[in-house]
């Protein structure tokens, strides 16, 4: 059963992930303070509700998928704060949720990057070709999926 404390830190990570998505859009940029905002609601959001049984899966499955990450930031093929952003996507979605979680990045991202495509949404020019801000992807399919676990969770 959930409790208004544990909704109200989920409405706040919610709020939160709006204004990144925004402000990548915007700037290209995720901002470090938004990654610890959502790291420590997070936690906060752990000690309040049910969750907190499982912290230690969803730190590893996020501390695995920042590993892998960084392969992709050496590379140049993502930037710093979509790395970090990711890390704490998947630490707040757990093992249970990496799969709907990742069904809906995916369809995000492939919806902007046809957005884009048609000129609809910004993107940088690089030497691979357009660059789109993955932001707004993650954290559409991170709020998707809280909203998707709430909705289980109702009888």
């Amino acid at each position: 059963m959930s409790n208004i404390w544990s909704d109200i830190v989920l409405t706040l990570a919610a709020m939160t992930l709006i204004y990144a998505a925004l402000m990548d859009l915007r700037e290209f940029r995720i901002r470090n303070e938004i990654i610890i905002i959502l790291g420590g609601l997070f936690v906060i959001y752990s000690a309040l509700s049910s969750h907190s049984a499982h912290i230690s899966g969803n730190v590893g499955l996020a501390a695995v998928t920042l590993v892998i990450m960084l392969y992709y930031y050496h590379r140049g093929a993502m930037g710093g704060g979509d790395v970090k952003l990711l890390a704490v996507a998947f630490l707040w979605v757990g093992i249970a949720g990496a799969l709907p979680f990742s069904v809906l990045l995916v369809i995000f991202m492939l919806a902007h990057a046809g957005v884009a495509k048609l000129g609809g949404a910004r993107y940088k020019a690089s030497d691979g070709g357009k660059r789109i801000p993955l932001a707004p992807s993650v954290c559409a399919a991170l709020i998707g999926t809280f909203l998707s676990a709430g909705l289980q969770s109702v009888p």
